[in-house]
């Protein structure tokens, strides 16, 4: 009898030792994890201080840490579709505002991992076609039933790929491809106008302005989508009006609107928009930029 109890508390001992060791081995191995997660909140901070950022300077002298530090947390939690998304935006406004208006190689290269990230997070949400490579009629039987909850993964991966496109116009199969940023990005708004600022809607701005009618561009069409992301942002998001600029009243030839748009959004107030003072910000620096080749192109 003695012996029978002694046996069963070797067991339970044992039993006991088995779970402390699993509960040792599982906290190793997912402390990484929890502590991206606990940050979480601290990212989303962040990018909302970023975005208000009325200094340039320090936004860009910031951002590159930042970057870093957002791919170190992703070795830790791969499969984080959130911080998978915030860095794939966190390139692309590194590339746009900064980059490529002086090392276009560079921001193709910026692009295409920004798109990588992006991509990732769409096939984690269970997207398993390449917007990339995928057939037209595959990608959007595949998008077809995603729900708001995938708009960020469904814009993110087309603005990415869109930008990279952009950035590699002697890209045939590059360009092929714009038509399925386009699939992304109609998705976009049909299940969420507003999200990012309405940035879908400029997306088709420069779509179909910044093309001939005869290689498929429609003025009406883009002025009625940058009418439409103006009004969704009371008039006050500066890049509306320097997209409109660069792309639609430059393809139509009305040097008088481009004129007077630019010089517009240099003479509109630095706090016109707090939360998003960096856009415009940089939106400023890019129309006194454009105004300087005003007369190579009229």
């Amino acid at each position: 009898m003695e012996t029978q109890q002694r046996s069963h508390e070797i067991m339970s001992l044992l039993r006991n030792a088995c779970l402390i060791s699993t509960l040792l081995l599982v906290t190793a191995c997912s402390t990484g994890k929890l502590v991206v997660r606990g940050s979480q909140s601290i990212m989303d901070s962040g990018i909302e201080a970023m975005n208000s950022e009325p200094d340039l300077q320090l936004a860009r002298a910031a951002m590159p840490a930042n970057l870093k530090l957002m791919e170190g947390m992703l070795l830790e939690d791969p499969g984080n579709i959130e911080l998978l998304l915030y860095t794939a935006q966190g390139f692309y406004g590194y590339s746009y505002g900064f980059i490529e208006t002086e090392d276009k190689a560079r921001a193709s290269d910026l692009y295409r991992r920004c798109y990588g990230y992006a991509q990732q997070a769409m096939s984690l949400r269970g997207f398993t076609v390449d917007p990339e490579t995928a057939a037209p009629d595959t990608l959007r039987a595949a998008v077809a039933g995603a729900g708001k909850e995938d708009v960020p993964v469904l814009f993110w991966s087309a603005s990415c790929l869109g930008k990279w496109v952009d950035m590699n116009r002697d890209n045939i199969s590059g360009i092929a491809g714009l038509s399925n940023v386009a699939i992304l990005m109609q998705r976009v708004i049909e299940l969420d106008e507003t999200y990012y600022y309405a940035a879908a809607h400029l997306f088709f701005g420069v779509y179909y302005g910044g093309r001939a009618p005869m290689l498929g561009g429609d003025f009406a069409l883009a002025e009625q989508h940058f009418e439409r992301a103006a009004e969704i942002n009371d008039n006050k998001l500066l890049l509306v009006d320097l997209l409109h600029a660069e792309f639609l009243d430059r393809q139509q030839l009305d040097q008088a609107a481009f004129h007077q748009r630019l010089v517009g959004i240099l003479e509109a107030p630095d706090d016109l928009y707090p939360q998003m003072a960096l856009i415009n910000g940089i939106s400023k620096y890019k129309a006194a930029l454009l105004l300087e080749s005003e007369a190579d192109w009229f």
